[in-house]
């Protein structure tokens, strides 16, 4: 199907032709009939079918045509998982509506300052591109009032439900008009029980739609698996890079630190290479996309925080230097180098420690991943140039490096605050103590010397020690204690049957006669309560 057999306006088609599109994808052609008529939808669809003009042509053919009755233009918001998805959504909506100039575009993301985004509310703004933490933030302050939006979009909805943005969607669809007020499109690679509990509460008679499943995506790329030792892991990488001689090259890694040292190796051994992760600030991690979008950046090391949304044309090969924990992130990150239709190759490495990871994702994509066993000519030889550098010097010299001391494994930047070097902490004089010795001889001193034996410390005349206490039977025990007692002033007297009747007399007279009772019941007190202890422990 033609963009132009759909009821879209000339300055819509003007947009899509702007950006290079003629023919529908698949999802455009079932999605797009139903959504241009102001229907709600929810859709399943691969990564990289072009969902996200789907959405985009259907906000601003509502604008158009609200603009031809002489109404209000409606607002937008479309809600992302992620902050380089918001980015990429915030481009291609920018591209579409290049035709149309009464459009506005607003992103907005946590991770940056509130400046720039308040200026963009100040003006006005007509499609909300966001991630659930900032918006809501806004809603909170009162600077945004979701009552506003005409239309609510919720893309990659089973990657924000793995995030953790569940009740985050549904604050946010209570916060909204009433479904039959708006419209309501959502998206997602699989429609779970979460997505479909949303459509069911939330949504006005949805139109469900199945574009080919998630799974089958990964059939149109050429996808090998090398099982090899974690010791042998980066040495035989180094030889398929060689082999393969790729002109860009996305490499995922599961960990940071990880992501970090596989970065360092490959730019030792001459490849020039960046590294994407969450730590990152998000303005570096948008420039270095941006970069690797340009072609400036050929080789870019990354965790799965670039595994959705993350658009590079022609990318060639993909290598998974390890196995993804979840089986979905696996079709992911492959996705990337089969965009849009076009082909492309993966390289998986399977080390003891992630090829438990393998099966589930086999079971997912419903096929087994082609293992290759290179003989020996197969491969090139490849010397390691960073062999002599252990981990620990890749990885702690870097700007992330790890610090146990500040989070549980996690990477931060390394700056001047923080600890002292060990040295300069032995060299800085120690704060509220008047002495004339050294710091060495302070140091070397040891605190042994402060206790005082047990033998010379003061006891009580006739008091026993603890282990002679232990040897006494509890006759003796009790002898003992009421010696004790009787050496500090008490006296002992039989117990008290029944109550003293009060009397009515002085408050002067009164006071000796309290005073009497209370020394009468301590020693009982006390006795009662050691003859029960070691009654107990018999």
């Amino acid at each position: 199907m033609k963009f132009t057999e759909l009821p879209l306006s000339e300055q819509v088609l003007k947009g899509i032709e702007a950006a290079g599109f003629t023919d529908c994808t698949e999802v455009q052609e079932k999605v797009l009939p139903v959504s241009l008529s102001h229907r709600d939808v929810m859709a399943q669809s691969k990564t990289g079918s072009g969902k996200t003009a789907v959405y985009v042509l259907t906000i601003l053919q509502s604008f158009v045509e609200a603009q031809q009755k002489g109404k209000s233009k409606p607002k937008a918001l479309i809600v992302a998982p992620t902050r380089e998805l918001a980015v990429q959504i915030e481009e291609d909506t920018l591209k579409l509506a290049s035709a149309m100039d009464d459009v506005t575009v607003g992103c907005f993301f946590g991770g940056v300052g509130y400046g720039k985004q308040d200026e963009i509310l100040e003006k006005g703004c007509d499609i909300f591109v966001c991630t659930p933490g900032r918006i809501l933030d806004y809603q909170k302050m009162h600077k945004i009032d979701f009552r506003q939006f005409d239309i609510f979009v919720v893309d990659e909805a089973d990657r924000l439900f793995d995030m953790g943005f569940y009740p985050d969607i549904q604050k946010m669809f209570s916060l909204l008009r009433g479904c039959t007020e708006r419209q309501t499109m959502l998206f997602s690679a699989t429609l779970g029980t979460k997505v479909r509990n949303l459509a069911w509460s939330f949504m006005n008679e949805p139109v469900e739609l199945e574009v080919q499943p998630e799974e089958i995506t990964v059939k149109a790329i050429t996808q090998e698996l090398f099982h090899v030792s974690k010791s042998e892991k980066f040495g035989l990488f180094l030889k398929l890079m060689k082999k393969e001689d790729p002109e860009n090259c996305l490499i995922f890694t599961n960990t940071k630190a990880r992501c970090i040292e596989v970065s360092k190796r490959l730019s030792l051994n001459g490849y020039p290479t960046k590294y994407l992760m969450g730590d990152m600030p998000q303005t570096k991690r948008l420039q270095t996309l941006d970069r690797m979008k340009e072609g400036k950046i050929k080789f870019l090391v990354a965790t799965d925080v670039a595994a959705r949304g993350l658009q590079i044309d022609d990318l060639q090969l993909v290598v998974n230097y390890d196995i993804p924990d979840d089986f979905e992130s696996y079709v992911h990150r492959i996705g990337r180098t089969a965009r849009a239709g076009k082909s492309g190759k993966s390289i998986t490495l399977a080390d003891e420690e992630y090829v438990f990871n393998l099966e589930p994702i086999e079971n997912y994509i419903q096929m087994k991943i082609p293992v290759i066993w290179p003989e020996e000519g197969d491969l090139p030889q490849v010397e390691d140039a960073s062999a002599s550098y252990s981990f620990r010097d890749l990885v702690s010299n870097d700007e992330y490096a790890s610090s146990p001391a500040r989070s549980k494994g996690g990477l931060r930047p390394r700056g001047r605050k923080g600890p002292l070097p060990r040295a300069k902490r032995e060299e800085r004089p120690r704060m509220g103590r008047k002495t004339d010795e050294s710091n060495e001889t302070r140091n070397r001193r040891p605190r042994v010397e402060q206790a005082r034996p047990a033998e010379t410390r003061r006891r009580r005349p006739g008091s026993k020690s603890y282990a002679e206490i232990q040897n006494l039977s509890l006759e003796e025990r009790l002898a003992y204690y009421k010696q004790q007692y009787q050496n500090e002033g008490g006296q002992v007297s039989p117990p008290q049957t029944s109550l003293v009747p009060r009397t009515p007399v002085k408050k002067a007279a009164a006071a000796p006669v309290a005073k009497e009772q209370d020394q009468a019941k301590k020693p009982e007190q006390k006795l009662g309560f050691f003859a029960r202890l070691f009654r107990r422990k018999k």
